[in-house]
């Protein structure tokens, strides 16, 4: 686990939170509230919209009407990324799967394999941030226990 992380807060400059990636070499940051509680992560991916752009959904016109062939929401979040100038405007909001210091190594590896993720909030009992445990870390676990 990485202890203590680099925090923002919603209101950061999008500009802020990319540099802070960039310098310390950190591909996501958690996002916390006034009282530090985490309501969300800001990542490359999420930046990458600022680059790519957005777009428009596959539509017909029909009788005057526009029917979307895909999801119309979807493409306004993607579109509300894009155009993000905060951390808050474009994270991945919360919910955000957490775990707490007093999980084993295994729980967080099947927490992250059943899941899907690469990095994993730990949050103590009144729910603020304390560390991230990534992918890497538990293969370092593992590396240094087979030697």
């Amino acid at each position: 686990m990485t202890p203590n992380p680099i925090l923002v807060k919603p209101e950061m400059p999008l500009r802020e939170a990319l540099q802070l990636m960039v310098e310390r070499h950190i591909g996501c940051l958690p996002v916390v509230n006034e009282s530090g509680h985490l309501v969300g992560f800001i990542s490359g991916t999420d930046l990458m919209w600022q680059e790519s752009g957005v777009t428009p959904p596959t539509y017909i016109t029909f009788l005057d009407s526009i029917i979307y062939l895909e999801n119309f929401s979807r493409y306004e979040q993607e579109l509300h990324k894009a155009l993000g100038q905060t951390v808050g405007e474009v994270m991945t909001p919360a919910p955000i799967i957490t775990i707490t210091p007093n999980k084993s190594l295994s729980d967080a590896a099947r927490l992250l394999n059943e899941k899907r993720i690469h990095r994993l909030p730990v949050v103590d009992d009144s729910g603020k941030v304390i560390g991230i445990l990534t992918c890497g870390d538990i293969l370092r676990v593992m590396a240094m226990a087979k030697s």
